[in-house]
């Protein structure tokens, strides 16, 4: 099975050598690697990347092309015609040496997947428990993690169901992926994250990555998937792992994210359900007051007061502009 790697990067030189390191020791290497560089500089251009690393194909873009999604579209178009499978890995992921291999065989135990999600093992941490009410747990498929607060705040407040992780509610502000355990399961879901993913290649005849996501493209991954999962079915393979360090180099200002964080959010939500009930409305609403309001109390309580105060003002910001300048939705 021929498969193509595409990494979108922008500023992360560092970020970009240790993930190809980790490439380079896979039990199974890409027969391509297409890198799409949004960088305003030259210091990932000049790492040489083509002369350390098999089968790289380096594309320093220009402005037109920047943005993730942007980006993302532009690396589908270099794909070679004779590849089969798309995967996508943002530049400050570390893959276990079997990461490919794993990932790739979940399409042949499960032909009718059209996209196949890795999984991140350093980011939650999983106990086993026959224990159906553990306090401030949350449990699933016999392993328990801890329950966040926003998230034990919405149960108290009706604000949050049992809607399965990787499914959004009829509210939207579901759980996702890392509320799936290690179990070495592969669950069926509608959401993926969109930097440890990977596509059948037929499928970007049907279906692109929206232009509505520019720049950082926040919850681009959540619109696509949403799209795509009303074509076919789409897993994450918790036996496929990797690890995310979520390196802080081309991040949007504070200001600038929180304000897509409800805007954005706001978007696929609305991709899911064209026209939500009144009492889903209240509910979104009432979720994006609470979580901006939990974010606020972080000005006292997190050490990185201004960021705190940066991104609650960006909350308020977004959710505000919906009541005038709505996005439009691209079904």
């Amino acid at each position: 099975m021929k498969f193509s790697l595409i990494v979108c990067t922008y500023m992360r030189p560092k970020a970009i050598i240790t993930l190809l390191n980790s490439v380079k020791e896979q039990t199974l290497y890409p027969n391509e690697i297409i890198i799409v560089d949004g960088s305003i500089n030259k210091d990932t251009q000049h790492l040489f990347l083509s002369k350390i690393f098999k089968n790289i194909r380096y594309f320093l873009i220009e402005e037109k092309h920047r943005g993730l999604t942007n980006q993302r579209n532009f690396g589908i178009s270099k794909v070679a015609k004779d590849s089969e499978i798309v995967c996508f890995l943002d530049d400050d992921i570390v893959l276990e040496k079997d990461y490919f291999e794993k990932l790739l065989k979940t399409y042949i135990d499960k032909p009718e997947a059209l996209a196949v999600c890795g999984y991140i093992t350093n980011e939650v941490k999983w106990s086993r428990s026959s224990n159906k009410k553990l306090k401030n747990k949350f449990i699933y498929d016999g392993w328990f993690r801890k329950e966040p607060f926003r998230f034990r705040i919405r149960k108290m407040l009706g604000l949050i169901d049992n809607t399965k992780p990787g499914f959004m509610p009829l509210a939207a502000n579901g759980r996702y992926g890392n509320f799936l355990p290690p179990s070495g399961k592969t669950y069926e879901v509608e959401q993926m994250m969109g930097g440890i993913t990977s596509y059948k290649k037929d499928i970007f005849k049907k279906i692109s990555f929206s232009s509505y996501f520019e720049g950082y493209g926040l919850y681009e991954d959540s619109d696509f998937t949403l799209r795509l999962s009303k074509i076919g079915k789409i897993y994450i393979n918790t036996n496929a792992k990797l690890a995310h360090y979520h390196a802080e180099e081309g991040r949007p200002n504070k200001f600038k994210y929180g304000k897509m964080v409800l805007r954005n959010g706001w978007y696929v939500w609305r991709i899911k359900y064209a026209n939500p009930s009144f009492k889903s409305r209240i509910k979104w609403n009432a979720t994006a007051l609470l979580l901006t309001l939990i974010r606020a109390t972080n000005i006292l309580t997190e050490p990185n007061k201004k960021e705190a105060l940066t991104e609650t003002l960006g909350r308020i910001s977004g959710w505000f502009s919906l009541l005038f300048n709505k996005p439009k939705i691209e079904h």
